[in-house]
């Protein structure tokens, strides 16, 4: 895939004067044999120093601290990264020999951490689910496949009516969410049947208008399949992830893959805006560059209400309307 040039800004507005702000950064992509960071560029409000150190899961994550009184806090990434193919799993070979390869995995470091399951109200009718998804000569990489598919088909996209705090219970209860939540469902589907699952956090870079995660920070799941390794499952848009798909970290949950996260002294009112462009020359759909611009977002942090209520609310807004 040609070069993929990315921008990330994250912006901090306080509604007071706060300062001694306290971050960690998980911006920095992953450098292997199927992506290369080509140059970064992060810049930070203040100009704070950034160390630097490698993660349990491997990831690059950076620390920093503004001192300084301020109000607004902004942090910027501009990446130039180049991705490639990777083959995908041949899917009919052995499956009793592959399934039996999972189950030695179950007491092997680093897999138990990928193998543990949340549990919720839902877990039983969610291994009801998996158990009738599951067909008996399936291969781990046609169970995963059907996963993500049942995902896609039984679970509303809808920006809004969950954060970055909410439960598996509360996803399972209404049935939506965004990729985040997508991803944490397809986890808990292929961890209970001992498939290692991790969750990605990351951008889709796919030139094509209509996906769904364009425009923002973007989340997946990975799968462990025997005899090939991680396969990157998107169930947001029921699609394999792959070079289209650019990762910045992995690990158990959206909690060890948080692009950004800290605490302050101050004021506990904030608001949250988030913009991702990106920018692909001679993408797959021609020559001309495709640019994908999405107008920043604002997150209040303060919610008075779950999003199960939000959702029951905007479902009756909907039906009024109608």
């Amino acid at each position: 895939m040609p070069e993929i040039e990315i921008k990330h800004i994250t912006k901090y507005i306080y509604d007071s004067p706060v300062r001694d702000s306290a971050n960690q950064i998980i911006l920095f992509p992953i450098q292997d044999e199927y992506q290369d960071v080509l140059k970064q560029e992060v810049t930070i409000t203040g100009n704070p120093a950034i160390d630097k150190h490698i993660d349990y899961y491997g990831n690059e994550v950076g620390s920093f601290t503004y001192i300084e009184p301020h109000m607004v806090m902004m942090i910027s990434s501009k990446i130039l990264v180049n991705t490639r193919h990777k083959l995908l799993p041949v899917n009919d070979i052995f499956p009793s020999h592959q399934w039996e390869d999972l189950k030695r995995l179950q007491n092997i470091v680093p897999y138990i951490d990928f193998l543990k399951q949340e549990y919720f109200e839902g877990l039983e009718e969610l291994k009801a689910i998996v158990e009738s998804e599951k067909a008996k000569d399936d291969t781990p990489y046609q169970v995963a496949l059907r996963f993500c598919q049942y995902v896609y088909d039984n679970f509303e996209y809808i920006k809004g009516v969950t954060t970055v705090d909410t439960t598996l219970d509360e996803i399972w209860k209404i049935k939506a969410g965004v990729c985040q939540d997508f991803a944490h469902i397809l986890m808990e589907m292929l961890r209970i049947i001992n498939i290692p699952s991790r969750y990605v956090s990351g951008y889709i870079c796919t030139g094509q208008n209509g996906m769904r995660g364009e425009g923002a920070t973007h989340a997946w799941a990975e799968a462990y399949i025997p005899d090939y390794g991680w396969l990157g499952l998107d169930p947001t848009n029921n699609c394999i992830a792959n070079e289209t798909h650019v990762r910045l970290a992995v690990g158990r949950n959206f909690s060890d893959c948080s692009p950004v996260k800290g605490v302050y002294k101050g004021s506990a009112h904030h608001k949250l805006e988030v913009a991702v462009t990106v920018d692909e020359e001679d993408t797959y759909y021609g020559n001309e560059k495709q640019v994908i611009e999405v107008t920043t977002a604002s997150h209040v942090t303060e919610v008075s209400k779950n999003s199960y209520q939000r959702y029951m609310e905007m479902i009756q807004q909907q039906q009024q309307q109608q």
